[in-house]
């Protein structure tokens, strides 16, 4: 199979996910439809690997991702017959194909419907756990999925991805400083997560610019959550991107008295000088990110299309009021 199908499909571009799905029925007759340890012909044949699965898996949902159900219901299948269908993972990787497969919400609340009964009988089935607050959020059934996410985490309180997860739907619902909260926990199990630290620092912004009364301290320390990110990744472009909004903010928006106080949590807020600096570093990390992103260099292809052109648009923005 493709080297491609080790990965997530999720983290795949969609042209390569689509590319996957099209070659989906000329991979699935190359590969075996089932292998048994007991079969004469594994004397002759390749030896099951766990990667073989994995690149089933990945398959299906690459498939799934670009309309291709038959393919996807072929490795379904594959996947059924070889670990069963009581299989958690398997339970998950099934409804989600119901979901997909799905015409209209009242087909979508059968498959809830089906995640609960199997979560009745064994609450601790985390796979299906996961498909049920999937669901409940397509349904738009927010609150619930708070609710299911918290639930979860207590259960599953070193799940990065749940804690995430929560976070993005307190953020929709305005619930920043529980948000925070969450994020804080993802940093506690992944402290070296770059990412998570320039999301903190989004969310950490988007209290601070929400006529809240503590937007000093929000916005002290969603500069240090940005500063924290760019040390981590050097060329982080959301991490810089944050920086240059986050310090465009304090220096047009905040007196200059507050930046020399404290906020609440007892740290100092930046200088105006500091402040002033750090601007300029991110002003500087931007544009070059940009020109060589945009010419092609090589080593600056892996920047999303759509962020090369937010962070053009900011610099272009800071520069039209530097020249009024």
């Amino acid at each position: 199979m493709s080297s491609s199908l080790s990965h997530p499909p999720a983290h795949l571009p969609p042209a390569v996910a689509l590319q996957l799905s099209q070659q989906a029925p000329v991979t699935l007759r190359s590969t075996p439809s089932a292998i048994s340890s007991y079969s004469f012909s594994t004397l002759w044949s390749a030896a099951e690997t766990p990667e073989l699965w994995t690149e089933y898996e990945n398959l299906m949902l690459s498939c799934l991702r670009t309309g291709d159900e038959q393919s996807a219901g072929v490795c379904l299948e594959r996947l059924t017959e070889r670990f069963g269908a009581e299989n958690e993972r398997l339970m998950a990787l099934r409804g989600l194909f119901q979901e997909a497969i799905a015409k209209d919400d009242a087909t979508l609340k059968q498959v809830l419907e089906e995640y609960e009964t199997i979560l009745t009988k064994d609450p601790s089935n985390m796979p299906v756990s996961k498909r049920r607050i999937a669901l409940l959020k397509t349904l738009g059934k927010t609150t619930e999925a708070i609710t299911a996410l918290n639930e979860f985490v207590d259960s599953s309180p070193t799940d990065a991805e749940a804690w995430a997860e929560l976070a993005d739907l307190y953020v929709t619902q305005g619930m920043y400083p529980q948000a925070i909260f969450a994020l804080e926990e993802v940093l506690l199990i992944t402290p070296y997560a770059w990412n998570i630290h320039a999301r903190l620092g989004e969310v950490l912004f988007m209290a601070g610019s929400s006529g809240d009364s503590s937007a000093d301290k929000y916005l002290a320390e969603a500069l240090r959550r940005f500063c924290r990110s760019i040390e981590l990744c050097d060329d982080y472009l959301r991490g810089y991107y944050g920086l240059k909004l986050t310090t465009n903010k304090l220096l047009t928006s905040l007196p200059q008295a507050s930046r020399q106080s404290k906020s609440d949590s007892g740290l100092p807020i930046p200088d105006i000088k500091t402040v002033e600096r750090l601007n300029e570093t991110a002003t500087a990390k931007l544009s070059e990110i940009v020109r060589r992103s945009v010419s092609g260099e090589s080593g600056w292809e892996g920047y999303e299309n759509a962020e090369v052109i937010a962070a053009k648009a900011l610099l272009d923005s800071g520069a039209a009021k530097n020249i009024r």
